[in-house]
């Protein structure tokens, strides 16, 4: 199969970019990046997404099976909720436009725990008007993935530190399972998984549902 990523070098999209190379059932793998980012692989394509243009997917690619999309940002990093909009929002949609346009027939999308388009949180809102639009297109698979906290390996931020230590200990005496953070590692195994369910429609799969 072939697969291709959107947001490949954050966080989450570097973990599913090494999960997808180790997959033997991917023969190709096709990484959209702003500039060059990954080592050389055989089963790796990255191509190069200028994300000022108004055209930015046409002819990025022409062909996958699977489309992962798995960017975002804070708004700290952005700089202000239009700019966290354009990126988390604006590019995401037009990527599945694209997708839908030229025949892709499985979708996954990142979403977050609380997406939901009527909601007073901004963030919550933006991730739930971003799930509606794309359920809108008529993708034969949608897969729509709502995890609580992401925790990255290798963070030393203090807040993701603290709830990877609080995490693991109320998993012990089963408390707040639907709100445990996930690891990246963990995360990209389920959005492969669930990439490969063969029902057709749309699956939410929410924090609770996950299988690591």
């Amino acid at each position: 199969m072939k697969a291709v990523v959107l947001g490949a070098t954050g966080a989450t999209g570097k973990a599913l970019i090494q999960a997808l190379l180790a997959d033997e059932r991917f023969d190709t793998v096709i990484a959209l990046t702003r500039r060059p980012f990954f080592a050389p692989h055989a089963k790796l394509k990255e191509v190069i997404v200028d994300f000022t243009s108004p055209d930015i997917f046409n002819d990025a690619f022409q062909e996958a099976d699977i489309a992962y999309s798995c960017m975002g940002t804070t708004l700290k990093d952005a700089g202000s909720k239009e700019a966290q909009w354009r990126v988390d929002y604006d590019y995401q949609l037009n990527f599945a436009a694209y997708c839908r346009n030229i025949g892709v027939s499985c979708f996954v999308l990142l979403s977050a725990i609380g997406s939901k388009a009527t909601s007073p949180f901004f963030y919550s809102r933006m991730k739930g008007e971003l799930d509606h639009m794309v359920r809108g297109l008529g993708f034969p698979k949608l897969r729509i993935v709502q995890p609580a906290a992401i925790l990255r390996p290798e963070s030393t931020r203090a807040v993701e530190v603290f709830m990877g230590k609080a995490s693991a200990a109320f998993s012990k005496i089963g408390l707040f399972r639907g709100y445990a953070p996930i690891s990246t590692t963990d995360l990209a195994k389920v959005l492969i998984h669930i990439s490969l369910i063969e029902s057709p429609g749309v699956l939410i799969w929410k924090r609770k549902d996950f299988i690591f």
